[in-house]
């Protein structure tokens, strides 16, 4: 084992520039690398015969033909003998009722949270008389009133996903019916059917494109639905396809049949065969247009669906929808199981109180005597049902109906945020959720896509140098620097695209004035080398990369007067300053991840032959000639670049003669033709041909960032959240963001994947030299801490790492080749990598790992493994996390966080669909969180705890008094108050503080993160601020019963007359309640507005305007039974003595708060506390910040570091250009029109 774990160890790691599927992983990918798995097995290891395995379930599907699909061997069990096709149906369900099962599933629902059971159970107890001390209406009227707001509540979530659901499922396309295209509805599209798209749709399924208006069935689509790129992509459609099946007639003739895999959610994977007139046809993703995706640059095209509906590859990658809930949620659950059990002991225990004083007192007095012939130990036994109705009111059901208030509330304030609203594009903040505000308040990790989400996805030509002269900053047209900022204005170039914009016009003047050759040169350069196409819409060039990149320099060149006008597959046409020229293309020798530069080979009209070159600065200088001048100072000015966290690319060219060429020319087409390891051989000429190269200068990009990104970064990490990005583009990529957004800076040690992966196998060597008995799975061990020291530290690691650190891959070919082999998988040793327990551990070990970084930057990974990154800091850490993303390859980690966080932006919806909260810009994410998160959380604390405070000050005035009532399960109060206590004399000023109370202002907030860190530590609401509530509860119960019986004990009235009856005792009490519980919330608020002044005032206004009313006579008149209290308040509040007994109560209640208050402020003071003193001071910095605030300056970063090349993360459009299959139909030197199909005479060499 020990030798198998050094061999493993001993391998190349995983390639960086590949993204990996772990278990998305299909079995026939497997099997090309099950070799490398079953090598660790020793070779003389005996092994047992394999048997036959059964052939692989297909998908099939037949084209025209819908009753093909619904044949009984496509059927598939749903339930019992109720069997359907296996085909999904195109429409998509995402709602969860309709109007059936509406009131039932809803009540279900509702009856799964166990306080609605327990109010339902209680209502059932008051209903029988024997045990009933309250009317049955006191329970059912709140109890319907809160089933029935929070019903509303989820008919009006569910009726916006119905009408989402509609909206979808009704669009419109083209499908084939009875031999001619009819317009049907999305959701009416099945498998097998054809279908016709036109430019600018929405494709509706996972489609194989048969054909397009486009030469060799080109079709262009833009997928940023599905990773948020908005560069466009191309598709083909077969050749066999493209010319048979052009017209209608001939798409209703076909019965191709299609076997493939069965749907998964592998967005760069599709495999199959198409078998068509006794002809197979293999079949990629290339021939795939995915649902999602929009239809681009093609005039229309028709396709065949394969998989619809929730078998579409972007509903696959759209994960299972969780149930999510808060801290709060869960915390508040254990609080009410703790009320609840502290509930029955005080009910027992009243209970056998009662039995005991029947026995010995109960028994014995004649006029107790009831008339029924119950034994002491019966009347203990319904005593404690009374009990528990009596107190059930310690979990009052208005506190879920008031949670389910301010949350609404408080979603509504998220939506009506104007300062979360972006104008350009319409945009305002959306709480898609209304359970998840005070969670807002709590987070610790934020997880975050990079493309659209912290970047544009916008690429700009920002700086250049050439002969060692750096351009980009703002001059006049005589080289004079400027301080203003002024636009050159290109109204001298007709081809000129208006959007560029550029503030050197130094630069502009040296071109327009045609001496320098050199600068000629480079725009020439850019204008030439590149893959990029072109479409030419009524004389407006639309250009067409396979990266924003490339994309970026041809319109640079094009702004400069170097115009790409037209391309055939051996000849590029441009327009050099206004003179058009065609140069004939000899070979374009494309990017790839290890070559990290393009070139290509040109003829010029005067017979020169010139290859121009540009790629990474890393590669260029290596192959740059001895006598090429301007390496020093172009060296500098990559540096300067690199401080400003710009993408370079190094230009160069280089001279070739006739002879040179057709020398060259011969080896690369033989290595073209070599069968083995033919890239390696074309990349070995190609590296003869690229050397000796004359530098010219080089470039500088911006990836422009969205507005705000580094500051927002900046705020959260003051506020301890930790950011990690978890991303598919490449490594350089990544990390050069890292650096422009402030997420890197250059005082960190950055640690890759080799070195993660080196660190943990030294920690799991160490474990298992330690006793078995020192660790345990789940057992929280305090180990070394893997960066000593103190030194900030990042960690840069790629999907392949990710997979290789932790075990995924290897389980997954393991249970491969033990699934093949007929075994089941046996209980392994503990010390195998594939254990379980071992990799628990490994995982364990990564995730303490990476949360000892201040940064974490994962790329080039699979939407499962962002999620599945997440629930590693889940399970592992407990922490409160969020992920905020922008395309489809976010959802399944916006779904997995505990709060999900959708940008509504140029990328699509498919996010925002699945989000609990969505806003158009990232630097609005400080806001939500600092903002509104922490007051959420703030007024969700306080309102919990002031709620608990108040019905355990209510309530246990009923315990207190069944000592002096023979523990019979009497009642302290009027029935009627202890209906209303809740609902309206004492809820309104509390709901208040829930929805508007702050410590400090919205500003404020945003001044001083670290006011956010009580929040993250869970400080204002766990079980010690429940205790607390307890405790002051019983105090106040105890003064607002013993201090009013005290003055009842021996009193005479002003008239003579003695008010120390039941019914002006409990008007005593109540009325010092309600002055208690509403004075106490008037200290705990720290924002006064008129409302809350009004809501304190007017509860208790409400309160005697309600108890004269039903203690008056008519009221008594009309209900005698229900109303009792016939005069009760009016006769006890006019004796002076009661009053001065509820002011003194009152005053002994507020007491030792108000000095507990003030020793908290002046010797302990919260963070809160301390801004609050200081406030004016904090205002008056804001004040002046925002006085000294500058346009930002282009200049970001100051790190001493090389930034990535700017190039495309894919090989590019080099063999659909040199194939010809690109170039269109009738196709002139301008895009004319000519025949229709031209058969190239020659192809340019490509590799």
């Amino acid at each position: 084992m020990s030798q198998r774990r050094a061999d493993w160890h001993g391998s190349p790691g995983p390639n960086d520039e590949v993204m990996p599927y772990s278990d998305d992983e299909t079995d026939d990918e497997l099997d090309e690398t099950s070799d490398e798995s079953e090598a660790e097995e020793p070779r003389d290891a005996p092994r047992p015969p394999e048997e036959p395995r059964p052939p692989e379930i297909v998908w099939k599907v037949k084209a025209n033909d819908r009753a093909y699909h619904q044949l009984p061997e496509f059927q598939k069990k749903v339930f019992l003998c109720i069997k359907k096709s296996r085909y999904s149906g195109n429409a998509i369900k995402t709602y969860k009722y309709n109007f059936l099962t509406f009131l039932p599933l809803n009540l279900y629902e509702q009856f799964k949270r166990v306080a609605n059971i327990y109010f339902l159970a209680l209502l059932i107890l008051q209903i029988i008389p024997e045990i009933s001390t309250l009317p049955w209406y006191t329970t059912l009227i709140p109890l319907v009133i809160v089933l029935g707001i929070t019903a509303i509540k989820d008919l009006v979530d569910d009726l916006a996903r119905h009408r989402m659901d509609k909206e979808v499922n009704n669009r419109k396309s083209e499908v084939l019916l009875d031999g001619r295209f009819k317009e049907k509805k999305w959701m009416d599209i099945q498998v097998g059917d054809v279908v016709r798209l036109k430019k600018n749709d929405f494709i509706p399924a996972d489609i194989l494109l048969l054909s397009s208006s486009n030469p060799n069935s080109l079709c262009y689509v833009e997928t940023a639905e599905l990773d948020g790129e908005t560069n466009l992509k191309f598709r083909m459609g077969l050749r066999a396809t493209d010319e048979r099946l052009q017209e209608e007639r001939e798409l209703a003739q076909f019965d191709a049949l299609i076997e493939c895999e069965e749907p998964n959610n592998r967005l760069d994977k599709f495999n199959g065969t198409m078998l068509w007139d006794g002809e197979r046809y293999p079949l990629e993703v290339d021939n795939m247009l995915l649902r999602g995706c929009k239809i681009r640059n093609t005039d229309y095209c028709h396709g065949l669906v394969i998989f619809a509906g929730a078998d579409t590859k972007i509903m696959k990658n759209s994960g299972k929808t969780r149930f999510k809930r808060t801290k709060i949620d869960e915390l508040m659950n254990y609080m009410v199981y703790t009320i609840f059990a502290l509930l029955i002991l005080v009910a027992a225990g009243l209970a056998i109180g009662h039995t005991f004083w029947y026995r010995e007192i109960g028994a014995k007095a004649w006029y107790l005597n009831d008339g029924t012939d119950r034994s002491a130990d019966y009347r203990g036994f319904l005593s404690f049902w009374g009990y528990i109705i009596v107190l059930n009111t310690m979990v009052p059901i208005s506190l879920y109906v008031s949670v389910e208030v301010i949350r609404l509330g408080q979603s509504k304030f998220i939506n009506w945020d104007l300062q979360m609203y972006y104008s350009e594009k319409d945009t305002p903040a959306k709480a898609r959720t209304t359970t998840l505000n005070e969670q807002l308040g709590q987070i610790q990790y934020i997880f975050s896509d990079k493309t659209g989400t912290l970047t544009q996805n916008i690429m700009v030509f920002k700086k250049c140098t050439i002969s060692g002269r750096n351009y980009g900053d703002p001059t006049t047209a005589e080289g004079v620097s400027l301080d203003k900022i002024k636009p050159v204005d290109w109204g001298w170039n007709n081809y000129a695209d208006r959007k560029f914009e550029f503030v050197d016009h130094f630069l502009v003047a040296k071109i327009k004035s045609k001496k320098d050759k050199d600068a000629l040169e480079f725009f020439k350069l850019l204008s030439l080398c590149h893959t990029v196409m072109v479409d030419n819409n009524d004389g407006d060039l639309v250009y067409q990369a396979a990266s924003p990149d490339e994309g970026a320099l041809v319109t640079a060149a094009r702004n400069f007067g170097f115009v790409f006008l037209s391309r055939t597959q051996d000849t590029i046409t441009i327009s050099e300053m206004g003179h058009e020229t065609t140069y004939e293309m000899l070979a374009l020798l494309d990017f790839n991840s290890d070559r990290k530069r393009m070139s290509i080979i040109l003829k010029f009209p005067d017979g020169r032959i010139r290859l121009y070159c540009k790629g990474a600065d890393t590669v260029i200088y290596e192959r740059l000639s001895p006598d090429t001048r301007h390496k020093e100072s172009t060296q500098e000015a990559l540096n300067v670049f690199a401080n400003d966290t710009l993408r370079t690319l190094c230009l160069c060219y280089k001279d070739i003669s006739v002879s040179e060429f057709e020398a060259w020319s011969r080896r690369h087409k033989e290595a073209q033709v070599n069968m083995v390891d033919r890239e390696a051989a074309l990349d070995r000429v190609s590296e003869e041909i690229e050397k000796d190269l004359m530098l010219i200068g080089a470039t500088a990009i911006e990836d422009k960032l969205q507005d705000g990104v580094p500051e927002t970064i900046a705020n959260l990490a003051k506020a301890d959240i930790k950011i990690w990005v978890l991303t598919g583009d490449k490594k350089e990529t990544a990390e050069n963001i890292g650096f422009s957004c402030h997420l890197l800076t250059d005082d960190m040690q950055i640690h890759y994947g080799e070195d993660v992966n080196e660190k943990l196998r030294i920690r799991q060597d160490t474990r298992r030299n330690e006793p078995p008995s020192s660790f345990r799975p789940g057992k929280k061990t305090t180990s070394e801490p893997f960066f000593p020291g103190s030194g900030k530290n990042a960690l840069i690691i790629t999907g392949g790492w990710l997979n290789e650190i932790l075990y995924e891959k290897k389980k997954k070919r393991r249970r491969l080749r033990l699934r093949r082999l007929g075994k089941r998988q046996s209980p392994s040793n503990p010390q195998d990598p594939m254990n379980d327990t071992e990799k628990e551990m490994r995982q364990l070990d990564f995730v303490d790992m990476a949360c000892e970084c201040e940064a974490v930057i994962c790329c080039r990974v699979t939407p499962k493994q962002k999620a599945n990154v997440v629930s590693l800091v889940k399970k592992y850490k407990k922490a409160v996390t969020l992920s905020i993303g922008d395309g489809a390859n976010d959802v399944n980690m916006i779904k997995t966080a505990d709060i999900g966080v959708g940008i509504s932006g140029q990328e699509g919806m498919q996010a925002v669909m699945s989000s609990d909260y969505a806003f158009a810009q990232f630097r609005y994410l400080q806001r939500l969180l600092l903002v509104h998160g922490r007051w959420s959380y703030i007024r969700m604390c306080k309102f919990l705890r002031f709620f608990f405070f108040k019905n355990f000050a209510f309530t246990l005035v009923h315990f207190w008094y069944s000592f002096f009532s023979g523990y019979s399960s009497q009642v302290a109060y009027e029935d009627w108050f202890i209906t209303l206590y809740n609902l309206a004399y004492s809820s309104l000023p509390v709901l208040l503080v829930g929805l508007l109370d702050q410590d400090v202002n919205d500003r404020l907030s945003l001044k001083v993160p670290r006011l956010y860190i009580p929040g993250q530590l869970g400080e204002l609401f766990n079980f010690k601020k429940f205790f607390i509530s307890l405790f002051h509860g019983i105090f106040v119960s105890l003064i607002i019963f013993f201090i009013p019986y005290g003055a009842f004990l021996q009193t005479m009235g002003q008239d003579g007359e003695a008010p120390s009856d039941y019914q002006s005792f409990a008007v005593v009490t109540a009325s010092s309640l309600i002055f208690t519980v509403n004075l106490q919330i008037s200290l705990d608020t720290s924002y006064w507005t008129f409302v809350t002044f009004f809501a304190v005032l007017g509860s208790i206004a409400i309160y005697f305007g309600i108890m004269f009313d039903i203690h008056s006579a008519g009221i008594h008149v009309i209900f005698p039974s229900v109303f009792t209290f016939t005069g009760a308040a009016s006769n006890a509040l006019r004796q002076p003595y009661l009053w001065l007994t509820i002011v003194l109560t009152v005053g002994i209640s507020l007491l030792p708060v108000v000095c507990i208050q003030f020793l908290h402020k002046t010797i302990w003071p919260s963070i809160g506390d301390k801004v609050q003193r200081n406030r004016k001071k904090y205002e008056m910095q804001i004040e002046e910040e925002d006085k000294k605030k500058q346009p930002p300056a282009f200049q970001r970063g100051r790190a001493s570091r090389r930034s990535a090349y700017a190039f495309s993360h894919t090989p590019g459009y080099a063999n659909l250009i040199s194939s010809g299959q690109s170039i269109r139909r009738r196709q002139t030197a301008h895009g004319g029109n000519a025949e229709r199909r031209p058969s190239p005479q020659r192809r340019a060499e490509n590799i």
